[in-house]
């Protein structure tokens, strides 16, 4: 049965790798920070005069991110309490000053920490959703639970919206999905005492099957309303959950950090999951949401499909923001998608560059492609330094290209692969037709791996960094 896109409450778009939503999402954020940072070039001491202009950049780059006024105020007063006056430390500039301030500011405003969920001593854990109709909850539960699965326990769904079948239907499609065990019950009527009587059902299920935690999908309404709360309240007092997340639409910016303080001043929530991270959200309710209801954001949505959520990293996502990078995150993802023993083996050939043959180059480029994207591998550099370049390349990418190459390398005998001087003019001919592609292409393929084999050498004597961001990318 296919769900229509009104029962999801949500648009349908293809999924984007996370790394590339985060840095669309800041990126009107980062430039304006970077414009600010510029203003405090040259400058041996911060005093008063020369950080006002940078404070006023900083200030108007918030409010445009629809970061919350009271937020930006002491975000601003207190950068300008710690570096006014300050004497610029030999190693840093004085831009470079204020941005270790601001980062420290931000990281503190978000959390310092990864928020990650409390689960209970005697199984199962309840974690109960919250949040309004349309912010996608139904979906998050799913994700969540996939979530759950992949990390070894065994989450038992149940919806207790009985006011819209569309909804229990939904979620009934997303438990199939992703092959998670789901609680259905019988629905007669549509009230508070069937909702009571579906969770007490649903929690002996989850102990009766050794499910170890139990994921609630409440009830919404378009706006926050008595008969909303009553219900939460009462779901609460009967199942005492270790969990009570409250589901925001990023994209509603400050009126889904309202909502979450309503909520959060009458079931006193745990936590945050924005949605919707995909969408034109402009990172505000990120920064303010925190702040306002004292509860960390513990998830982001970042697409349709149900692995499209990931745990919040307040320290990198500051980093995103001010242009540093997530090397982090590209290296858990490195070492969550590739073959460790394989890509040991690729870096070894690589760089001594003689044993580095065109078939490791294809080998090399399916490693990276299972990381995703390239233009969202370049996301995660630095966008200052010795990656600046990459950076700026990175809305250029011809993800097409990367295909185009694999293509040219599979039309390729074995010998040709392992000896690419024997590739002559006709074999280059033969070559093109087979991968669908053009001699020039072809051509270009060799004088880029001649390259990268000549540089990959090169790398194994001197700094590799900067070399890399001379390179030439496939793609590019």
């Amino acid at each position: 049965m296919a769900i229509k896109v009104a029962d999801l409450g949500q648009t349908a778009k293809p999924a984007e790798p996370a790394d590339k939503i985060l840095t669309v999402m800041f990126e009107n954020l980062q430039e304006k920070l970077q414009r600010a940072f510029k203003t405090l070039r040259g400058q041996a001491v911060l005093n008063e005069e020369n950080i006002q202009e940078a404070l006023r950049e900083i200030r108007l780059a918030l409010l445009e991110a629809d970061v919350n006024f009271k937020v930006v105020k002491q975000l601003i007063d207190h950068i300008q309490e710690r570096a006014v006056g300050q004497q610029v430390a030999t190693a840093l500039s004085p831009g470079e000053q204020v941005i270790k301030i601001l980062r420290d500011e931000l990281v503190e405003t978000l959390g310092r920490d990864t928020a990650k969920l409390k689960f209970a001593s005697q199984p199962p854990t309840v974690v109960l959703m919250a949040g309004l109709q349309g912010s996608g909850k139904t979906t998050t539960s799913g994700k969540l639970a996939n979530w759950l699965k992949n990390g070894g326990h065994r989450p038992l769904l149940v919806s207790v919206d009985v006011y819209r079948p569309a909804a229990r239907e939904q979620l009934k499609i997303v438990a199939q999905a992703i092959k998670s065990n789901l609680y259905e019950g019988e629905v007669t009527e549509a009230n508070t005492a069937t909702v009571e009587r579906l969770v007490k059902e649903a929690r002996r299920e989850a102990v009766n099957t050794g499910s170890d935690v139990l994921i609630v999908d409440t009830a919404g309404r378009l706006h926050i309303d008595d008969q909303l709360m009553d219900e939460m309240q009462s779901l609460k007092r009967l199942l005492n959950p270790q969990e009570i997340l409250f589901v925001a639409d990023a994209m509603t910016g400050q009126d889904a950090v309202r909502s979450a303080d309503e909520f959060h001043k009458k079931l006193t929530l745990t936590g945050v999951v924005l949605t919707k991270m995909d969408g034109d959200a402009r990172g505000g309710a990120a920064l303010s949401i925190r702040q306002v209801t004292g509860q960390p954001i513990k998830f982001i949505g970042v697409g349709e499909k149900y692995d499209a959520l990931e745990p919040f990293h307040p320290d990198r996502i500051v980093s995103r923001i001010l242009g540093m990078g997530d090397i982090l995150s590209l290296i858990e993802k490195a070492e969550s998608q590739m073959d460790k023993k394989k890509a040991q083996e690729l870096a070894n050939k690589a760089l001594t560059g003689d044993g580095f043959s065109l078939e490791d180059f294809r080998d090399q480029l399916r490693q990276v492609k299972k990381m995703g994207s390239l233009q969202s591998l370049m996301g995660m550099l630095p966008s200052i330094g010795p990656f600046a370049g990459l950076q700026k390349h990175a809305d250029k990418v011809d993800e097409g290209q990367i295909n185009r190459v694999e293509a040219i390398i599979n039309s390729m005998t074995n010998q040709e692969r392992i000896h690419h001087e024997v590739i002559n003019g006709s074999r280059r001919k033969r070559i093109a037709r087979g991968s669908g592609t053009s001699v020039q292409e072809v051509n270009s393929l060799l004088r880029q791996y001649a390259q990268m084999r000549k540089m990959f050498k090169q790398m194994g004597k001197g700094n590799f960094a900067r070399k890399l961001a001379g390179m030439k990318l496939p793609g590019m």
